[in-house]
């Protein structure tokens, strides 16, 4: 029979690896590959790769600051279904959550046709394509600098 307290001999390090060998009180652990570390997501990352995830279509960003101080950017996205556009928004509160922001507030979740994110500077909408070429938020919002300081707003 054999000996369960023998040493089980160590294997050669890999290129990038840890060993982390047994200590007594504290549990046998497998050599780990380093992970390089990477700083915080920006807002806007951390939405884009939720959209990019859930395979949001025609994705839209509005630089609306000259428009108005209630937010800096609109991000306008379509979901093939109403499951798939609640499952996007759900994605983007999630993941955001995840980065440690936090959403102000989601509207329209329950009919899943036009769905709201609120995140203070940055607000997504995600909706059907009929529903957003009915609105048009696009034309709405994409209206350069210069337009609207020589219409006098």
């Amino acid at each position: 029979m054999p000996n369960p307290f023998r040493k089980k001999p160590t294997r050669a390090k890999a290129e990038g690896e840890i060993a982390v060998l047994p200590r007594k009180g504290r549990p046998k652990k497998s050599t780990a590959k380093r992970k390089p570390k990477k700083g915080p997501k920006s807002l806007d990352e951390v939405v884009a790769t939720a959209l990019d995830d859930l395979k949001a279509e025609h994705v839209h960003v509005l630089d609306v600051r000259h428009l108005t101080t209630v937010t800096d950017t609109m991000v306008v996205a379509s979901g093939r279904s109403d499951r798939h556009v609640r499952a996007i928004a759900n994605a983007v509160v999630e993941q955001v959550k995840k980065a440690g922001y936090r959403p102000l507030g989601v509207e329209g979740a329950r009919s899943g046709e036009w769905v709201l994110v609120d995140l203070a500077d940055l607000v997504v909408h995600v909706m059907l394509p009929r529903v957003r070429e009915f609105y048009n938020l696009e034309k709405l919002w994409d209206m350069p600098a210069r337009e609207e300081a020589e219409q006098g707003g």
